[in-house]
């Protein structure tokens, strides 16, 4: 099927398209839900023969002080699989942050104590292992009062014996936390079989962290190999515009469409943006690296190369989004629902506003580069 040629006429009207689509997704991206990876807390997989009420199941494991962040019932060859997201509890967020701060302090107490001894207790060394020992004894007292346990921190006699009870009330804290959640469970659900999956607030906020470090530092090197591959700032600025609008429609079809964000649909953004780049980068080298026809004319060739390539890959996942489909596994259905998202974008991106962007560029007269010897005459020579 022949693709019409879109930029004759009044071409600059295709970049209200994308921009009126980016002001959308700007209104829902607020609504993206973080996923039990991003915020921590415990996610309890089912399996059961018979589907479940799941407003009912939320509101009685409100009832019982438990807050849920999602809850579905899904059908499976087995039977239905039920999934509930439980937020973090507020007593494991203080326990956990009074672990963590007690094992920062324990191997500074532990050097104080190997002194005390090397000095024969000499007064001034003594005084600073008490003082820290002190501190020390606070945070495992509050540690021991949230498992129940008696407070006698300072009845242990060196800091390695603290350190194995501080291990074991945080472990018994644990275990009392996810016993209670499978006893309420069991009560509501008639599970053949459940997994619980904890994820601690400290693990998901170096994830967190870890992915805006990646997203920070993708974003640089990228916009250096561009600006270096074109070495004039329209087009590279096309290109990477290009791949922004891309990235924030994707995300703002995870608001509408309620797609949390997890470690899986994070990869599938980043992913996204190397599929943007392709499709960008090839608009852009077409139109102002070539010579024959009008900017026009080689923006839509282009588009047909560029339009099969993404067609390719909405093929590819739309097998995997039927594939999570069937199975209901979580990870395909939001990496593939991303991407397709994201694909979708970056057909409307790429040739509705980067193409805009170039040709209105270079019929305006703006330079193709040449006398500046970029980068992209070695590294795209033989590119068709």
């Amino acid at each position: 099927m022949q693709l019409p040629n879109i930029y004759r006429g009044n071409y600059k009207l295709l970049a209200l398209v994308p921009i009126v689509l980016v002001l959308i997704s700007l209104f829902y991206i607020p609504q993206i839900k973080k996923g039990v990876d991003f915020k921590g807390g415990t996610l309890v997989t089912m399996q059961t023969k018979e589907g479940v009420d799941i407003e009912k199941l939320k509101e009685a494991l409100e009832q019982k002080g438990y807050a849920i962040s999602s809850a579905k019932s899904l059908k499976n060859p087995a039977g239905y699989k039920v999934e509930v997201e439980v937020e973090r509890d507020e007593k494991l967020t203080q326990a956990e942050e009074l672990k963590s701060a007690f094992f920062e302090k324990i191997e500074r107490v532990a050097q104080l104590e190997a002194d005390v001894g090397i000095t024969n207790q000499s007064a001034e060394a003594l005084e600073k292992y008490m003082q820290e020992r002190k501190e020390l004894d606070k945070k495992a007292d509050a540690l021991f009062e949230i498992a129940g346990l008696e407070k006698n921190a300072s009845g242990y006699a060196n800091a390695n014996e603290l350190k194995k009870a501080v291990s074991a009330a945080y472990r018994m804290i644990l275990d009392s936390y996810s016993s209670k959640l499978a006893a309420t469970l069991s009560q509501l659900v008639a599970y053949e079989s459940a997994q619980f999956n904890e994820v601690s607030a400290s693990l998901s906020a170096k994830f967190l962290e870890k992915a805006v470090n990646v997203v920070i530092y993708s974003t640089i090197f990228v916009s250096i190999v561009v600006f270096l591959i074109f070495r004039t700032a329209i087009p590279s600025a096309a290109v990477l515009i290009g791949a922004l609008c891309d990235v924030l429609i994707a995300m703002g079809a995870m608001g509408f469409f309620g797609i949390p964000l997890t470690l899986a649909s994070f990869a599938a953004l980043l992913m996204l943006i190397g599929f943007s780049l392709d499709t960008d980068v090839l608009l852009t080298m077409r139109v102002i690296k070539r010579h024959e026809g009008t900017p026009r004319e080689r923006a839509y060739e282009a588009m047909k190369t560029g339009t099969t390539m993404s067609a390719a890959l909405m093929l590819s996942f739309l097998c995997l989004f039927a594939l999570a489909s069937i199975t209901h596994i979580n990870t395909y259905f939001e990496i593939s629902a991303v991407a397709l998202a994201g694909l979708v974008g970056d057909l409307i991106a790429t040739w509705m506003l980067n193409a805009v962007i170039v040709i209105a560029y270079l019929e305006g007269g703006g330079s193709r580069g040449e006398e500046k010897k970029p980068l992209s005459a070695l590294l795209f020579s033989d590119q068709g």
